[in-house]
Parts: structure tokens; sequence; C-alpha cells
């Protein structure tokens, strides 16, 4: 489609999604199988939703009996045996209202169980599905729109709720109900029956090729719509960039064209379905008017009984609609294959940091890092080049350099949040690609630049990696970061909401929030990606002092582009062009007139002050 990104997901060669992707039946029912075995917890449920089905559908076959047997009853009827005629007539009517009643009970059975079923299951497939986006790298983000992956956990596992209380059940009833019919059908008159079955083969070709161009269409309608969902949540994100730069003309011309492309797939796969629907009811249709002719000739050359004929009208329109029906399940089971596609295209994904099978757990961490000749790319462009350095336990590293030599990359490395592509990196002389991820980030704290709050209070936000804090411990972690008295002089104090991503906060205010939330978490490793960016010079001193207050409690490495929030630091190392060209402490570092030297003059003599 012009205009819209192309989705694509790494997935295994050998997954279900790539079976059903190749358009294969066995593909298709590998895929409808894996379906079954994710709800198997709710096979109990399904098999009592099925009883319900069976009995509908044997009771469906009441009606056309008795109507034969009345009108047999009928024809043979004279004055003198009304009176038994006018009792079996009765007996009728209530072996009717009894028949109506059961299968109004079984249907009401199989629709609410069904149900129960498959809102049980979608939730459950939901969460699965976002359990399984948690468990994969950063990396599996860079090229994945927000909104698309949104679509995919809720819009796409919704349509399973399609195939679990409506097309199994239905197509269960309905085959039943064929099966029954024609059953009764070869009973009343044999040769009849096999006339009357002359179109099936024929509804079953149609719908056959139906399936198969209709699918793609299908794909197509669930791929758009994610990718509109992904287009509306990046609009709605910017809103501020949009307003600001006065494009709302511009982005509204773009998002009508997003949305005609919606209209566009949706309207071919409709036009597809309105030709297919009315087809199979004309195919239908000629079994009645075989019947009609035939069977009315044959009555009135004495050949077939007029009950016969009546009884075979009634089960006949029990036989055709059912195959109507399987008609329209037909489009419901490609809009659920479809989102089957894309779900399973999720949970088959392949992250590129994995746990270890025999991964140890971090229990007890002095906190010492040791990077040795660690390389590591994004695609082709190399970031970090042989890198190797130390963080002793408790001190306190810098990390400083032009924008774009690797510093953050070295934390993220550290978080696993991505693997080098070569070298080893340490906590206390134990490779981190043998820990536990949750024991490893347990054991590491992390402030961001583009700081991410949540939205909820202050005091949420706060104790975000620290659930068990108290009241008190809260307070204290913002007295640390110098968050208290803002905080306190807001309205509803630690209670008030900061909206969306922070919205309702200034960007140092949201910083020192971070940085609360950090110190709380109180772990032996302590991240600080410019960590003051966003905050004026006076709170950015106060900040540097609670963060020199922690020093010594704990490793601290720090990325720094004030450099005068760092010259305290007990390493300082300086990167450019993926290498480290420099390491040494501030004074040393200035005493060699390097690269370090020339950004702190640079720096000073922006602020007007002479280099120190």
């Amino acid at each position: 489609m012009p205009g819209l990104p192309v989705i694509s997901i790494p997935v295994n060669p050998n997954s279900v999604y790539s079976l059903a992707a190749q358009g294969g039946i066995i593909g298709a029912m590998k895929l409808v199988l894996r379906i079954l075995h994710m709800a198997r917890a709710y096979w109990g449920t399904l098999a009592l939703a099925a009883a319900g089905i069976v009995g509908a559908a044997l009771l469906n076959l009441a009606t056309p009996e008795i109507v034969r047997r009345l009108t047999r009853t009928l024809v043979a009827s004279s004055p003198e045996n009304s009176l038994p005629n006018e009792r079996l007539i009765l007996l009728y009517a209530l072996i009717l209202i009894a028949a109506y009643l059961v299968r109004a009970v079984c249907r009401f059975l199989s629709m609410a169980v069904s149900h129960i079923a498959a809102w049980s299951f979608v939730p459950e497939l939901t969460l699965t599905v976002y359990n399984k986006i948690q468990s994969l790298s950063l990396k599996f983000f860079h090229s994945r729109q927000t909104g698309e992956l949104l679509s995919r956990i809720v819009n796409d596992t919704r349509q399973f709720e399609v195939l679990v209380a409506h097309a199994l059940p239905d197509l269960v009833s309905n085959a039943l109900v064929v099966l029954s019919v024609a059953v009764m059908l070869f009973v009343i008159n044999p040769p009849l029956a096999l006339l009357t079955l002359i179109p099936v083969p024929f509804v079953v070709m149609v719908s056959t090729l139906f399936s198969k161009k209709v699918q793609p269409l299908f794909m197509v309608n669930q791929k758009v719509l994610g990718e509109l969902n992904g287009v509306l949540q990046d609009k709605l994100q910017g809103m501020k960039e949009i307003q600001t730069f006065a494009q709302e003309e511009n982005e509204r011309i773009k998002m009508g064209e997003q949305t005609k492309i919606y209209s566009r797939v949706n309207i071919r796969a409709n036009i597809a379905s309105g030709l297919y629907h009315p087809g199979i009811e004309l195919l239908t249709s000629l079994g009645t008017v075989i019947v009609v002719g035939l069977g009315g000739y044959m009555a009135s050359r004495g050949g077939l009984p007029l009950a016969d004929v009546v009884g075979f009208v009634m089960y006949l329109s029990l036989f055709y609609q059912p195959l109507a029906t399987l008609a329209r399940l037909a489009e419901d089971v490609q809009n659920t294959y479809a989102g089957a596609v894309r779900v399973f295209e999720l949970l088959d994904a392949e992250s590129d940091v994995k746990e270890a099978p025999n991964a140890q757990t971090l229990k007890s961490c002095a906190g010492e890092v040791r990077f040795e000749h660690v390389q590591f790319s994004y695609d082709s462009d190399v970031v970090l080049d042989d890198v190797s350095f130390t963080a002793e336990a408790g001190r306190m590293l810098a990390i400083v350099g032009p924008t774009g030599v690797g510093k953050t990359t070295v934390l993220s490395l550290l978080e696993r949040f991505y693997d080098p592509q070569e070298g080893s990196i340490y906590i206390d002389g134990r490779d981190i690609r043998t820990l536990t991820l949750s024991s490893l980030r347990g054991n590491i704290s992390m402030v961001l630049q583009d700081t991410f709050l949540f939205n909820g209070s202050i005091a949420m936000n706060i104790a975000y990696g620290s659930p068990e804090a108290g009241p008190e411990q809260i307070r204290q972690a913002a007295v640390a970061a110098c968050a208290d008295s803002f905080i306190r002089a807001m309205p509803q104090g630690y209670d008030t909401l900061v909206g969306e991503r922070g919205v309702r906060l200034s960007g140092g205010q949201k910083q020192r929030i971070a940085i609360a939330r950090a110190i709380l978490r109180d772990t032996p490793i302590l991240l600080l990606d410019e960590a003051t960016s966003a905050v004026d010079t006076g709170t950015e001193s106060e900040i540097q002092e609670a963060i020199n207050r922690l020093a010594g409690s704990r490793t601290i490495i720090v990325i720094a582009h004030r450099l005068s929030t760092i010259r305290r630091a007990d390493t300082i190392l300086v990167l450019e062009n993926g290498k480290i060209a420099e390491q040494g402490t501030h004074e040393e570092l200035m005493g060699r007139n390097g690269l370090y030297a020339r950004l702190s003059a640079m720096q000073e003599q922006k602020r007007g002050n002479p280099a120190a």
C-alpha cells in the first residue's frame, strides 16, 4: 500500500505462522489446532456448549416431521374418525411446544456458555501476547509503531472471540443439521434426495474459491487497520508539535489519505462478500426449484404422497439455510485467520537477547562492573569498538564525549537491553549473560534523559520500582532528589496525578521524580543518563549534591554533557568514535590537554568562566 510503512517481524521459519502464511490447508489446520490447544483450559466449557448445540440441532428436525405426519393425518381424515384425529393434532402441537422450549434452553446454553469460554480465553490470550512483547529486546521496537502493536494486542486477539463463540459453534451446529436433514431426505425419497444434492458440489467449489481469493483481502484489512492505529497514535503523541508548527491542515490531509486506504481495502473485501453470498443463495435456491417442480410432478402422478412433498420442502429449507450460514462462516473464519496470523507472528517472534537455560540468580551484589573488549553495532554502524574498563564497587565512574559516540549504549548493554556482538560484560566477575534478566535488572537502577512517568500519582511513580515502600520512605527519596518541596507545594501533594507521560509536570520536575524513584529502589548499581539535563543550575547543584551523598554506598555510572557535574567522579572515561580516548580523574585529564580538556574549555567559555 503506498504511503504506509511495511511492518515485518522476524519469525521462526518453522512456526505455525510461517506454515499458515504459505496458504496451505495443512498450515491453516495447524493454526486452528494451535488456537484450540491454547484454549484447552476451556474445553470442558466448550463441551457443555457443544451439548447444547447438538440438542438444538436435533430438535430442529421436529417441526418438518410433525408437519409431515400432520399432513398425512389430514389427508387421510374423514368425518367418521374426526375425534381421534383431533386428539392426534393436539398431541402434535404439545410435542412441538415441548421441542421448542427444550430447543430454546439448548440455544441459550450453547450461546451463553460459548461466550463465557470466548471472553475468558481472549483476555488470557491478550495477556499472553503482552507478556511476549515484554520479553523482547528493545531492538524489536526500533522499527515498529506502538499503535500497530496495540492493534495486534487488542483488535487481532478480539477476533478469536468470533471463532470460539460464533464460528466453531455455528460450524458444528450447521454441519449436524445438514447431515441430519440429508438422512431424513433419503429416508423420505432417495431419488429426489439425490437430485436436491446437485447444487452442493457447486456451493463447496464457490466457497473454496471465495476463501482463496478473499483471505489475502482480510489479511490486508487487519494490516492496514494496525498501520492506521500506528499513524493515529503518532499524530496524537505529536499534537504539540503539530500545533506549534501550524501543521493541522497538512496532517488532516495525510490522515485523510490513510483513512481512504483503509476504506478502499474494506470496500474491496466487502464487494467480494457481496458477490459471494447472493451467489450461494442462488445455488441453494435451485434445490428448492427441483423439489417443487419434480416433487410436484411426482405427487400429481401419484408417485409421491402429498405429505412427503410438504415434509421434503420443509426439510429442504433446513438443509440449504445451514449451507448459506456455513458460507457466511467462511468470512468470519477469514477474519479470525487474518488476526490469528498477526497474533502468532508476535508470539513466534524471537528476541535477540535470550536468558540462558541454566541462568543463575544474582542474589548479593557488591557492584563491580567490568567491560572486556566489547564491540557493538546497530545494524552496520559500529558504536562501540573494543571498549574495556572497570567501575569499582562503590565508586563513581563518569562517561563523557561528543554526541553519538556510544555513551548511552554502554548503559543499555549493562542492562542487557542489547547484547554485544563481541566481548563480555561482568558484574562482580560474573558474565551478565549467565544471570537471569530479572535478578540482573533488579540490582540496577537507571535514570534516563528522556524520563517516562506513568499516568498515576507522584507517589505511585516514585514507588514504581519499590511497590512495598511506605509514604515516609517515598518522601525521604523525594527529599534526597530535591523533589519534596515542589511536590508538597502542589494542591494534592504526593497524590497529584501527573497525566499521560507526566504531561502536567515540567521536564525538571519529571527528572527529579525519576531520580527519587532510583534512589528509593536502593540498588547496588545506579546508572544516570544525563539525569540533570532538564533542570536549572540551582536545582542541578542540589541534585548533584544528592548524588554525591550516594557516592561510596553504591556503584554510580554517570553520563553527563555538563562536565562540571562530574568533576568529583573517581574515574572519567572519554569516548570518541566508539573507543575510549582517555580515562582518569578530572585533574589528570585536564593536565593532559586532550579531548576532555578541550570539551571542558569550550563549555567554560560558553558560561563565561575560565577553564578550571
